[in-house]
Order: C-alpha cells, then structure tokens, then sequence
C-alpha cells in the first residue's frame, strides 16, 4: 500500500511548491516557488528536510488532510490558523501550534481552519512528496498546467503520496513565532523605466497608501488607490525581461506586483521594484491590507538581503523540542480524595453563635 495523504477537503488554494525553477525563463516559463520562502524554509526545518524540498502552500483557508500511512511527520509554518489533530473517527485529538511538528499515524487526519496575521501557510512532510519534479522543481505552475500535483490546486479525493512511509518516533520540534508584521514601508529600487512617469506620477507612488486588490493572484498583487501619470513616452514599452517584485504599470495608472508567477517579459512601463528581502513580507499581505512604499538604493537593498539570509541562516540555533502542559489523568483524579475536611454551614465557627 502507497504512503500518501488524503485530500479529505482542498481549502481554498493549497498547492505544491518549492523554491522554484530558474533557469527556463528564455524559455518563457516563470520560476514559480513559494511566496514566502521564509516560512517554506521553517517548515521543512521543522520536519527535518532540506530547505527547499516541495511542501504545501496554503493560502487564506487550509484544507484537512487523512495519513494514509503507518505514521508521518508533519510540521507547519506561516500565518496563524487553529490546526487541529483529528481521530479517525473525526473526533479532536489536540491542537497544533504553529511552527510546530507532529507526528501522525494512520487515520488521524490534519485538519487546518482558515489562517490570521497572513494570506500564507505552508505544511511540510518528513521526506517529502513522491512527486515527479518538472524541469527539475515540484512548484506548481497552475496556468501552465505543470508541476506539483496534476499541475494544479488541490482537490477532494486526491492522493498525495509520500516518500516514506513511517515516521520515527523522536521528540518534536518548535520554533518561537516569526515576525510575520509587515514593514512600515515597501522598500523599492526605482526603474528601470521610472523615467515612462511624470515627477508628480513618482511623487504619488511614494506619497501614497495603496490597497491589495481582490484580484490578486500568485502571478501578479494588483494594487488600487490613487492612479500613476505616465509620461509622454506612454504607457507600452517594447517588451524586456522582468524581475520579481518588479512594479508595472498599465494604461490605466494603477500598479501591480508582479510575484513568483509572473510572466517573464512584458510590455508596460515598470516604475520601481520591491526589493528581495521585503517579497516575502509582501506575498503574506490578504487583499484589503494597505501598503506604502519607499525609496532606497541598491547598497541598502543588497544589505537587506544579506540580513534576512543571515536571519534564515539563525533559524536552527532557534529551534527547540515541543514542550507541552502534562495531560490531567482524569481517571486517576477522581479517585484520589481531595477533600481534608467537612463544614457544615449552618453550625459556625466555634466560639460564635
């Protein structure tokens, strides 16, 4: 019998991904990956995987999943969400916390509600998925059809199998919470095509807060709020090579980010890009979340990026064993007597009437 676990419901958007796929995008396919690669790290850390193997990420609403194996290893990192540890007849076993592992045996089933404090979850299994990579990665590229499972968001009845198939026993895993506040500000290199806006068009992008559309996708964070001026060179360039983070400009003046699913080349105008340390930070945002940006230079971007890496790097020396509150033996406290004595009410304390 195949080790898997079963989609017993999907959530709303849960898919397979990884640290992505470079190296295709002369070929026109995206890098794909995890939006918060920060989280991604944390959970495969937790379940004692290398940082970038395929895991599953949860956006808004997390889906229940059934072990269809002797035991595995789960561990869990991201936004908050009450994740709860379920019998197999559906009955509550207990609670996990986030940024946690667990292991589960055969039957139990994972069930993760809807998620605060970010739009991202990611969930992790000790060996990972027995999925075969596509261009050498498991990401999940939905609108291409390829990678992860089926090329595709999860749905009820499917069949995840894993690596292994038992889970040894050993003590579990936690890290403290992660900072998971968004900065004050978007930090963002402007260009390369700034000079496609009017000096009130750049004044209004950095004197601006913005709103995270319900339109929003993997591919791209479209933003609504005050519009962008173009400048007389209009609003369609001819078409070059994008970044992630990179912030383009239709005609119609409103911004969108463009994410791990990003096409590779386009056509309009691109006024800044949000630097790499902040696009973990930027991908947790739910749509309603109000988001500023500012200005820095390239030698402060590159420093920011060298201190999350070296936050990654830390994430180890943080971790330490799962310590939980002792079950109460109930059984055990009803027959002990935990009563000294008896006072009858209505007698008194001696000496008084």
């Amino acid at each position: 019998m195949t080790a898997a676990l079963r989609v017993v419901a999907p959530g709303l958007m849960t898919t397979v991904q990884d640290l992505g796929r470079p190296g295709y995008q002369r070929l026109g396919v995206p890098i794909s990956g995890a939006l918060d690669h920060v989280s991604l790290r944390a959970a495969n850390l937790l379940a004692g995987n290398p940082p970038g193997m395929g895991a599953l990420e949860v956006f808004y609403q997390g889906p229940t999943l059934a072990v269809e194996a002797d035991s595995v290893r789960v561990a869990v990192a991201g936004g908050q969400a009450p994740i709860d540890i379920l019998s197999p007849d559906g009955g509550w076993l207990r609670r996990l916390g986030t940024c946690e592992s667990a292991r589960l045996s055969r039957g139990q089933a994972l069930k993760i509600g809807p998620l605060t404090g970010s739009a991202l979850l990611y969930v992790a299994v000790q060996g990972g998925f027995d999925i075969a990579p596509v261009m050498g990665s498991q990401s999940t590229l939905t609108r291409g059809a390829i990678g992860g499972f089926a090329g595709r968001a999860l749905k009820t009845g499917d069949v995840l199998p894993l690596r292994q198939p038992t889970a040894a026993e050993r003590e579990e895993a936690m890290l403290p919470p992660l900072d998971f506040a968004p900065p004050p500000r978007m930090r963002i290199v402007l260009g390369p095509q700034d000079d496609h806006f009017t000096p009130a068009g750049l004044e209004t992008l950095l004197a601006s807060t913005y709103t995270v559309s319900r339109a929003s996708d993997r591919m791209g964070m479209r933003l609504d709020g005050p519009t962008l001026e173009h400048s007389g060179k209009g609003a369609n360039i001819i078409s070059d090579g994008i970044a992630p983070g990179s912030i383009q400009v239709p005609g119609n003046g409103l911004p969108i980010v463009l994410l791990a699913d990003r096409q590779t080349t386009g056509g309009y105008p691109k006024i800044a890009t949000v630097i790499s340390a902040d696009l973990p930070a930027l991908g947790r945002l739910t749509p309603g979340s109000r988001l500023a940006f500012a200005v820095v230079d390239i030698d402060t971007a590159e420093a920011a990026a060298r201190q999350l890496a070296a936050d990654i790097e830390a994430l180890p020396g943080r971790m330490g064993p799962v310590r939980r509150d002792p079950a109460i033996d109930v059984a055990k406290l009803m027959g002990e007597n935990l009563v000294s004595g008896v006072v009858n009410a209505r007698e008194g304390s001696p000496g008084k009437a």
